[in-house]
């Protein structure tokens, strides 16, 4: 068998364990529609977590920096639109997708407010769009006819492919005729080698593994679009913020510190703290993804949301005749106002617990 291939199996196995355990802590009230509230007072807030990573909140909590809330996992999903969906539904108090995606669910009726950018891309982390070395494929007209493989539809990677198309000047029917299709990032290095796509979306550990074996290069990246910039944010319902601002102020401060933290402390610190927290939490999972990250791959302190980061997708939305013009505004989007990074109660180039630093290299 290719070593691909077996690595794709290692990395399909890392990727399905530990789904949907219910953590043991002792909570009154049990419905999807009320706050539930652990035995020392503080709020719970249920998420979706990742296998084998650790997402910002859960370093947070393991830093120490929450006050009011606690967290229970209830299952992972990588899935931006489901998070917000499951977030919208109340099957989980805050979720996050790509911005794109969450303007589409707010004017799709979604009651949701975005309150942190958690991820995007840098020098370090980002999002490659790979053919095969030998590929014909060269410019963007080149993939008229051709097929694009990403993890889902209607997210981030759909929306950089298609910006990307019309910033090489494709017209729109032109962009309508490259397809693209659902391919699982476990799958997308093997499809792309034998031939079933002709560029794969790959990013994190599968891009560097695909890189490492040779043999294909990138058509373009999401930094080389953007440079270093957000793309995602985490999400709350309105009703929910409302009923809990404390609790959403404890937790979006607990968690811009925590992504302060990754952006100011070294790589190998960082590495070494995701190993600690998933080695405790009782998954049955491995570390060995963690030794892949790189950098936070947010852009502002602390996960600061800015206008452009939103007004980009609106922008392009509005241009692709998926949103009326005006039929929502920046502000209507996302709010900074619990990010202590925003509100001055640190300065933006300060670290997690405002005091002086540098960046990390």
């Amino acid at each position: 068998m290719p070593e691909y291939a077996l690595r794709t199996r290692y990395l399909r196995a890392v990727a399905a364990v530990a789904t949907f355990l219910a953590l043991g802590s002792a909570a009154t009230a049990c419905s999807g529609s009320e706050t539930t509230f652990a035995a020392d007072g503080r709020t719970v807030l249920r998420y979706e977590g990742s296998a084998g990573q650790v997402v910002f909140p859960e370093l947070a909590e393991a830093l120490g920096y929450f006050e009011d809330v606690r967290l229970e996992w209830i299952g992972d999903n990588t899935n931006g639109p489901q998070s917000l969906q499951n977030t919208a539904t109340k099957q989980v108090d805050v979720g996050g997708a790509f911005n794109g995606a969450v303007i589409k669910a707010q004017v799709g009726g979604s009651p949701l407010t975005s309150v942190l950018s958690y991820y995007g891309s840098d020098e370090q982390t980002f999002t490659g769009y790979y053919v095969l070395g030998d590929s014909p494929i060269r410019t963007a007209r080149d993939l008229i006819g051709k097929k694009v493989g990403m993890n889902t539809l209607g997210a981030h990677h759909e929306f950089l492919v298609r910006e990307w198309l019309a910033q090489q000047g494709l017209t729109p029917e032109e962009i309508a005729r490259v397809e693209l299709v659902v391919v699982p990032p476990v799958n997308t290095e093997q499809a792309l080698r034998e031939g079933q796509i002709d560029v794969g979306t790959l990013g994190s550990v599968f891009r560097e593994t695909a890189v490492e074996r040779g043999g294909i290069r990138p058509l373009f990246t999401d930094e080389s679009l953007f440079g270093s910039f957000s793309y995602g944010t985490l999400a709350f319902r309105v009703d929910f913020i409302a009923h809990n601002r404390e609790a959403v102020a404890d937790f979006v401060q607990g968690t811009a510190r925590a992504i302060r933290w990754t952006q100011v402390t070294p790589r190998d610190e960082v590495i070494a703290k995701y190993k600690e927290i998933i080695s405790g939490r009782g998954r049955n999972e491995s570390t060995d993804l963690v030794e892949y990250w790189r950098s936070p791959g947010v852009a502002g302190a602390g996960g600061v949301i800015t206008d452009q980061e939103i007004r980009t997708w609106i922008d392009w939305l509005t241009r692709n005749g998926e949103l009326d013009e005006g039929r929502i505004e920046v502000s209507d989007v996302y709010t900074n106002e619990f990010n202590p990074y925003a509100d001055g109660t640190y300065e933006p180039g300060s670290g997690p617990n405002g005091e002086v630093v540098e960046e990390a290299k």
